[in-house]
């Protein structure tokens, strides 16, 4: 029997909550987005694996209008054993949580054959979900204790249909509620139901009116007898740990004094269970009349009762009765005891199954380790999710482990995976590992000396491989004591034993081949230069002088005054744009240039420290396809950046159907190009490297040739140093532009930028913008886009103002690039300078295609010529 007292140090009322901290993916929506009824952020859906789909209209899920709209699109995941979300809270383990997940079949495939499968939670059996029958919905419920920093939710295939999935949410709780005999069990949630509630009357209650999310059902069959106030119930003045929702605390269920309340249940005896009885007496007691209450499971001698509760009037009261296993539950009963003044009431019930916990979850620093390896080497394997080691049956492949009540990773062979770059050091963190078979991939660098600190490593393979240098002395040592089995052949440029030295004849041989070099380098050098003055002064071009003073100027920015400022503008007489950081001025130098001078709104939402940002960042940037800085005013009155102008506004401009100039398909091919380019500056040019984190097609500008600059970097950040790989930082980005990445890791990275790239390659492409619609309405580009992919017909794709003006190779081939950029998962998205390659084969081809079109026309021409001359 449990009966816990109201914790006296709960601070009397609700507490704040915070709904950014509730994790709530969309699941078959890529884009994130705010539902306009609760305000809550819907993440886009980030799995690898899997397939999208949607539901026809015509089903409506009445009984859930809050989240009808979530319930239209389900992912499926027709290959593999086993598919997992991770989801990663911020408020990390130890903590509980809600986990809820939503699965409505709807024969989104028109086959009439919905699916069972199981779920597992972590890395134990939860639940089979059994979708066949009259069974159109499934929600479940678990309460869970997370142990890790992750907490995984798997879908495992049973060979009865493909595993779908709806809507996955975790919500944070409380650790001072729905407590059990362990803090480490999960419960599942078997029904809940609020009591004396009308089922035409609000019979669904989730957020906002319960800020936990939870789902208050209600069973006509248990409100025979029931009870309403009609009084406003204030919950910032109630102490209710559980937090119940107005609406659960306004009605309950009564019956005459003489008689108990009886919950027929019929929940078998293979489990334990825990029963949660929720008590709120909102009837008047002027004349102190008391309500003491008996309840008791099952109503047989030794099934499971409380001491007598006293309910006080206004004051929730919510206890727990645990049910033992062999037990199971047929009925609840609650009765008034003998010198009770009232009758027994409930106003809320929930059941909750304790769920088997036969497994245990990985070491969290075995795990840790080998999901960094796996982003790390971009190891896509399909059965690489969930725990490495649990269940034993899931075993991730390559992966062998210990047994035991804490599995730890003793086997990792990665041979033959196709793993380039240097060898990770994280290797090392697997510290119980015995075995590690890296051999025949394209790993560079030199063997770490790390793996000689490894105390269990019995066996280590690094054969066929490209690795360089020499082999770390204490390695060595443990493969001459025989305590390690070393494999290095197969890599022609790791010195082996002996091999480094350098013999005195290599001395004398080698400077002199690189003397010899050198003087040949140089000779070429003076040559190519007398070439190229030779072709100029040839050509009519004489170079005089080299012009330092120009090349210095490039390296340094002008500073204005506050009165230059407003001479360059003319008094602030012509605007040209305005945004965030504030408002944009045409100007003019006094040399006759024109410029953009950017003047910053005091009010700003950006503000001074994107002020700052931009300035220092476009103060060492230059290249042809970045806005250039010409100078910059920063005194008390006025903060501004001067730009050079571009003329042709930005590509948003240029794309939009309002503007009676289109861009023509080569054009769009060469701006994609020139942009990548620039992107590729800042990425990979610049030391250290720099992410934009707010690329959308207003922040690329054309100049009077149409040649493209990228703008606006008043949010981007810099690498602290070149082995960095992401920021973390705070939101930043535009809607329809941000890595759905962002929503579950908080960082952003070069990948980031590579996600919001392809996203204006597709509205270069369709001449549709990312976003549109209005806010009760949005509609994003890229689900877009993917739909009609489906269909195979590239002229449903590509802008119609083009009126095909365009060939169908070249397109299918930028449409492919553009897509390589929006994986759901960063790793899995190009470098830059890869895109930049491919856009610029894509703008060949596009030539080519074009160059063979004309001639094919000019020789039809004039053969018909001929044949008329004839």
């Amino acid at each position: 029997m449990i009966r816990p007292e109201t914790d006296n140090n709960i601070v009397q009322g609700q507490s704040p909550f915070n709904s950014q901290s509730v994790i709530s993916i969309d699941c078959g929506v890529y884009e994130a987005y705010i539902d306009k009824t609760t305000n809550l952020q819907y993440q886009g859906d980030y799995m690898q694996f899997g397939e999208i789909h949607n539901i026809s209209s015509i089903h409506n899920f009445v009984h859930v209008s809050q989240i009808q709209k979530q319930l239209n699109t389900l992912r499926i995941f027709p290959n593999g054993k086993r598919n997992c979300y991770i989801l990663r809270p911020k408020q990390g383990r130890n903590k509980k949580y809600i986990i809820r997940a939503y699965f409505a079949y709807e024969n989104y495939d028109n086959k009439a054959k919905p699916p069972i499968f199981d779920l597992h939670v972590g890395v134990n059996f939860f639940k089979t979900i059994n979708l066949t029958g009259n069974k159109t919905l499934i929600r479940i419920e678990a309460i869970h204790f997370a142990s890790t920093d992750t907490i995984d939710v798997c879908l495992v295939n049973t060979d009865h249909g493909v595993p779908l999935i709806s809507l996955l949410e975790l919500w944070p709780l409380d650790n001072s509620i729905y407590q059990s005999s362990s803090t480490l069990l999960t419960l599942d949630l078997l029904t809940r139901i609020n009591l004396g509630a009308s089922e035409d009357n609000n019979s669904f209650i989730r957020y906002t009116d319960d800020i936990y999310g939870r789902s208050w059902e209600v069973q006509n069959s248990y409100n025979k007898n029931q009870m309403k106030t009609s009084l406003a119930i204030d919950l910032d003045k109630l102490v209710d740990p559980y937090k119940l929702p107005a609406e659960v605390l306004s009605t309950a269920v009564k019956v005459f004094k003489s008689k108990p309340l009886v919950f027929t249940q019929n929940y078998g005896t293979d489990s334990e269970y825990y029963v949660y009885l929720h008590f709120f007496d909102f009837e008047n007691m002027k004349n102190e009349q008391k309500r003491i209450l008996n309840i008791v499971i099952n109503c047989f001698d030794d099934d499971e009762s409380t001491l007598p509760l006293t309910l006080s009037y206004w004051k929730p009261n919510s206890i727990i009765v645990p049910v033992k296993q062999g037990k199971g539950i047929t009925k609840i009963l609650i009765e008034a005891t003998s010198d009770s003044d009232l009758p027994a009431m409930l106003n809320a019930l929930e059941i909750y199954r304790v769920v088997n916990q036969s497994d245990s979850a990985t070491q969290q620093e075995d795990v840790d380790a080998i999901f960094h390896i796996k982003d790390f080497y971009n190891i896509s394997r399909i059965n690489w999710q969930g725990d490495p080691c649990e269940p034993e049956n899931f075993t991730w492949e390559g992966v062998s482990c210990s047994s035991g009540n804490t599995p730890r990773i003793i086997s990792l062979n990665l041979s033959s995976s196709q793993l380039s770059g240097e060898i990770d050091v994280l290797f090392s963190n697997l510290t119980y590992l015995e075995s590690l078979d890296l051999s025949n991939n394209e790993l560079i660098g030199e063997v770490p000396e790390c793996f000689s600190k490894l105390p269990q490593l019995k066996i280590l393979n690094l054969s066929r491989n490209m690795l360089t240098g020499s082999i770390p002395e204490s390695l060595k040592a443990n493969s001459s004591n025989n305590s390690l089995q070393l494999s290095l052949d197969g890599n022609p440029r790791l010195c082996q034993a002996g091999s480094c030295k350098i013999n005195n004849h290599q001395k004398f041989i080698i400077p002199l081949v690189a003397s010899i070099t050198t003087f040949v380098t140089v000779i070429l050098i003076i040559f190519t230069i007398v070439m190229v003055i030779w072709r100029l002064r040839k050509n009519g071009k004489v170079i005089s002088s080299i012009p330092i003073k120009d090349e210095l100027l490039k390296s340094t920015n002008q500073v204005f005054s506050y009165p230059e400022i407003i001479r360059i503008t003319n008094n602030f007489s012509t605007m040209i744009g305005k945004g965030g950081f504030g408002k944009v001025y045409r100007g003019t130098l006094e040399s006759g240039k024109v410029v953009a001078v950017k003047i910053l709104s005091l009010p700003s939402a950006q503000g001074y420290k994107e002020f700052q940002s931009e300035a220092k960042l476009l103060m060492h940037i230059h290249h042809r396809n970045v806005v250039s800085l010409v100078g910059y005013c920063d005194e008390v009155d006025i903060k501004a950046l001067i730009y050079e102008y571009l003329p042709e506004g930005s590509l948003q401009q240029n794309l939009s159907d309002k503007n009676p100039n289109m861009l023509e398909w080569i054009q769009r091919l060469k701006i994609a190009m020139d942009t990548a380019n620039g992107l590729d500056y800042l990425h990979n040019g610049c030391k250290p490297p720099v992410i934009h984190r707010d690329l959308k097609s207003s922040n690329i500008l054309l100049d009077e040739n149409m040649h493209p600059k990228i703008s606006d970097f008043g949010v981007s950040k810099t690498f602290a140093n070149d082995t960095d790989t992401h920021v973390t930082t705070c939101p930043a980005g535009t809607p329809g532009y941000v890595d759905p990445e962002f929503y579950c890791s908080g960082t952003l990275n070069k990948k980031s930028d590579v996600y919001s790239f392809g996203i204006i390659l597709l509205e270069l492409i369709t001449g549709q913008p990312a976003l549109r619609g209005t806010p009760d309405n949005l509609s994003y580009i890229l689900p877009w886009v993917s739909n009609k992919l489906r269909l195979g017909d590239i002229q449903e794709i590509v802008d119609p103002r083009l009126q095909g003006k365009y060939n169908a190779a070249s397109a299918w081939k930028f449409t492919g690039i553009a897509m390589s950029c929006l994986s759901q998962v960063r790793i899995h998205r190009p470098d830059v300078g890869h895109l930049a390659s491919e856009l610029k084969e894509c703008l060949s081809l596009e030539l080519s295609l074009e160059r063979t079109v004309s001639n094919v026309r000019d020789s039809l021409v004039m053969s018909s010529r001929q044949i008329e001359f004839h």
